[in-house]
């Protein structure tokens, strides 16, 4: 038994070491498959310590290294309920022979709730950094950081506080739905992990949530988007940071002929003078936008991308790359082509771990949430990024929904891991784990077609009210069982 402060009295203590064993010092061991001792090597250590005052400070089942834990291991099983979580802690405790908790969420609930944003806030940092300082670097435009923007939404339990913080856009339809919340991520290309986030409602544009997130974009950077980001203000903005932009040209807002090019670098590449906008862009202030330049020289790359069964397809690209001995053209192309597989990264995000609509009932249990569910896509990431080191193979080759698949039935086994030498039979089967996923490799697939539509249909009519004023309209085919025998019946 430690006793800091009085170290004389140790070997009187020592005797008493098996009576604690019917105390608390189990409780404090026992966790969901014991996921963080093979984890927590991506966090801090002092993270999750336990805090002397405040939330968590005192001996309760769900202290914060175990909540933290269940709350990860929740996400894993795609976003299962919190009755599980329960239920799974039962069963640990009634195999320890503990006494039985009791069989409410509320606890668990309440100790998820009493988790600070500033906490799950550095775990969700720290997981992306450990994610990237294991990636090895781009190849790709003198090896410098290349990092992805892109949004998307959520949709979010229909309660009154979820309303009022994300109300429906003025554009969308009159009927009554969930309310949404719409995300920017920013990815790093090297990892595939979430680097930042911003939230908002569906009312603020994307590109103003990537000012947000002016912080997380390094001098050197390169920064790339959709055709939301090609605009004359953001080439500013972003080379203001000491970065470069790479994004598709916005043709609505600019037409670029190559015949009045500044200088022709190539096939379809060439610089271009661009002048500043005549209206003023809403995303800067006024003092902001008379400082940006009335002129600037930027680089477009019109490229057409021709595919056996499909037809032709024309693709421009806008960059501050300017010097095409640096950054030729072939390697912009790749690097950008490189930003839809990214996008999947949101796919594995609310498909696989379930984050296409999130289940707490209030805004601030909302951004907790997401940042749980962003760092258990990091941690994920983390342990790719090992497997395809391990296994001197492409990232991108290695499956999301394996590495999950697989992670669940080895992270039973290595809690199962006891007796002598258990540290050693641990390393050794996660060695075998990362061996396994470097070999079950996703094929190559290069210019799969990703169709943004759904398989999906219902029989049923759309809920387009509350549940509790819906009034369900009668069977079509009850009334057309009531024609024929109608119909019958005049017969006869």
């Amino acid at each position: 038994m430690p006793t800091p402060f009085f170290p004389s009295w140790r070997s009187f203590l020592n005797p008493m070491g098996p009576r604690l064993h019917n105390g608390l010092q189990p409780l404090r061991q026992v966790t969901l498959c014991r996921i963080e001792q093979t984890l927590a090597a991506a966090l801090p250590a002092d993270l999750l310590e336990k805090p002397r005052s405040g939330a968590h400070s005192r001996d309760r089942i769900f202290s914060l290294t175990r909540t933290f834990w269940c709350w990860i291991w929740q996400i894993f099983q795609a976003n299962t309920s919190c009755r599980e979580v329960v239920r799974q802690l039962q069963a640990l405790l009634g195999l320890l022979e503990r006494p039985p908790i009791d069989e409410d969420c509320s606890a668990y609930c309440q100790a998820r709730a009493s988790l600070s944003l500033d906490l799950l806030d550095k775990a969700f940092g720290a997981s992306a950094a450990s994610a990237q300082k294991k990636a090895p670097p781009s190849t790709l435009l003198q090896g410098r950081p290349i990092k992805f923007v892109d949004a998307s939404t959520l949709r979010l339990e229909d309660t009154p506080k979820n309303r009022a913080e994300f109300p429906p856009s003025a554009n969308q339809f009159s009927r009554p739905g969930f309310p949404t919340l719409k995300l920017l991520v920013l990815f790093g290309l090297a990892s595939g992990s979430v680097l930042a986030r911003a939230t908002a409602n569906l009312k603020v544009a994307e590109t103003r949530l990537l000012l947000s997130l002016r912080e997380h974009l390094q001098p050197g950077d390169i920064l790339g988007g959709d055709r939301a980001y090609g605009l004359y203000v953001m080439l500013h903005w972003v080379s203001s940071l000491g970065a470069d932009l790479l994004a598709r040209l916005n043709a609505r807002s600019r037409r670029v002929d190559f015949r009045r090019a500044m200088k022709k670098l190539g096939p379809r590449d060439a610089l271009f003078l661009w002048h500043k906008p005549a209206v003023p862009s809403k995303l800067l202030s006024d003092q902001e936008w008379a400082q940006v330049p009335e002129t600037m020289i930027v680089r477009v790359i019109a490229i057409r991308v021709q595919r056996s069964g499909f037809r032709t397809r024309h693709l421009t690209l806008v960059t501050t790359l300017l010097d095409p001995d640096i950054y030729p053209a072939v390697e912009i192309l790749a690097a950008f082509l490189k930003r839809w597989r990214l996008e999947m990264c949101l796919d594995d995000l609310k498909t696989t771990l379930g984050m296409e609509q999130l289940k707490c009932r209030t805004p601030k249990l909302v951004h907790k949430e997401l940042l749980v569910f962003l760092t258990a896509h990091n941690l994920l990431r983390w342990i790719m990024v090992q497997a395809a080191q391990a296994g001197q193979v492409d990232l991108e080759r290695i499956s999301f929904t394996g590495t999950l698949d697989a992670f669940r039935q080895w992270s039973v086994a290595l809690a199962q891991v006891r007796g002598p030498g258990k540290l050693s039979k641990q390393k050794r089967l996660w060695r075998e784990f990362l061996r396994i996923l470097a070999a079950d490799l996703v094929p190559e697939r290069p210019g799969r077609q990703e169709p943004r539509a759904v398989k999906k249909r219902s029989k049923y009519p759309r809920l387009t009210k509350p549940r509790h004023a819906y009034v369900e309209r009668w069977s079509r085919n009850k009334r057309r069982r009531a024609q024929r025998t109608k119909n019958q019946a005049q017969l006869n």
